[in-house]
């Protein structure tokens, strides 16, 4: 490190703006809906006519974010479906997008169900397969959306080997980073456009935020970002103050919080691996898995700490497992400091593709003993 650059870590812990005349530590909850003019009619810098267009606690939290990803600028939303749904409505009428065949469900819904009238259309393809990505495009193709590893069987795509693809056909290209976080891997190295999180998950780590996010490179086409700043400011859908000032308290431990989730995924998906009764692990920190070689080459510091197993036995037996589970809670969602298990295929609901037997874990950060011998004593 330099000796003139603060180290990330550092910055979200001591970035907090807005200034404040009590010399505060804890950055403070601006809570104004409406902010006063100068003399001229005009804003000072750093403030807007209306808090839908600009608030001081959304401005913070999204140069956190956008640092966070080593991007341009940020727009932080009221949930990460908002987040999608801003990307997807840049597009315009008549658009085609190219989505992964394993996926979170509600992105695909969000296609089929409200972008049916604008004519939005999209084809799911097997991503770890380049050639089936070029097979699908169209001369509508306007997106390639990538999810790496993929939700909930851990896929891996090859996010140069996309950004390639696209590039030669002027295809925007955004990866859903929510599950690997900028912690393990940063899309925009491998030339991504644009990149989506749901801050609900690791970024937030407490499962009480509710919120989503889009992040522009230095590269991202010119006209893009602004279009989906108009879905944010013009369409309103903000977050509150008080869930960007939780947010960017939650990052102050993003950095300690993150390599304890890899070790602990990496420790259970390896007793998973050698358990008689599970009979797939999809965990790409194992050689054995299929994405694990393009794993090691775009994931740094680890793995991640979410993982699938496939329980032996039908979906009665698997919904009997996740019961028994005293420490892991069976409920959805992932990314919090607490342990989930998640039966997709009842989360989901017509529109699942995921196996009947399939439990997605969300690996906590209390004590790894405690965790395997949860599942010992479940699995019996």
């Amino acid at each position: 490190m330099s000796e003139n650059k603060t180290s990330l870590s550092t910055l979200l812990i001591h970035q907090n703006g807005p200034e404040n005349s009590y010399g505060a530590v804890s950055q403070p909850i601006i809570l104004s809906t409406t902010f006063e003019r100068d003399q001229n009619g005009g804003f000072p810098e750093g403030r807007d006519i209306y808090a839908r267009a600009s608030n001081p606690n959304r401005q913070a939290l999204e140069g956190k974010l956008a640092a966070l990803e080593n991007g341009k600028s940020a727009a932080c939303f009221s949930s990460g479906q908002a987040a999608t749904m801003s990307i997807f409505h840049a597009l315009g009428h008549g658009s085609h997008v190219i989505l992964p065949d394993d996926i979170y469900y509600g992105t695909k819904v969000l296609i089929d169900n409200l972008y049916q009238s604008w004519g939005l259309t999209c084809t799911s393809v097997d991503m770890t397969d380049l050639a089936e990505i070029e097979k699908a495009i169209k001369n509508e193709t306007k997106l390639i959306w990538m999810e790496t590893p993929s939700n909930p069987q851990l896929k891996i795509t090859d996010i140069e080997g996309v950004v390639q693809i696209a590039r030669k056909k002027g295809i925007l290209t955004a990866c859903d980073n929510t599950w690997a976080t900028p912690y393990f891997t940063s899309p925009f190295d491998f030339g991504v456009d644009l990149i989506m999180h749901s801050t609900t998950k690791y970024l937030s780590g407490h499962s009480d935020i509710l919120g989503g996010c889009i992040i522009a490179s230095e590269n991202t086409p010119e006209g893009v970002f602004q279009k989906v700043r108009d879905f944010q400011t013009l369409g309103g859908a903000v977050p509150s103050s008080f869930d960007t000032w939780l947010l960017n308290r939650s990052l102050a431990t993003f950095f300690v919080r993150m390599p304890v989730h890899a070790s602990n995924a990496v420790k259970l998906a390896e007793f998973f691996e050698h358990h008689a009764a599970i009979e797939k692990v999809y965990y790409p920190g194992l050689a054995t898995d299929p994405g694990h070689v393009i794993a090691k080459k775009q994931m740094k510091n680890g793995f991640g700490g979410m993982l699938s197993v496939l329980i032996k036995g039908d979906e009665v037996n698997t919904l009997k497992v996740a019961s028994k589970l005293k420490i892991f809670k069976h409920a959805t969602s992932l990314g919090g400091v607490e342990s989930l298990v998640d039966h997709r295929r009842t989360a989901e609901g017509t529109h699942s593709v995921s196996p009947p037997n399939l439990l997605r874990i969300s690996v906590g950060i209390e004590s790894i003993e405690d965790l395997i011998e949860d599942f010992k004593q479940a699995l019996v």
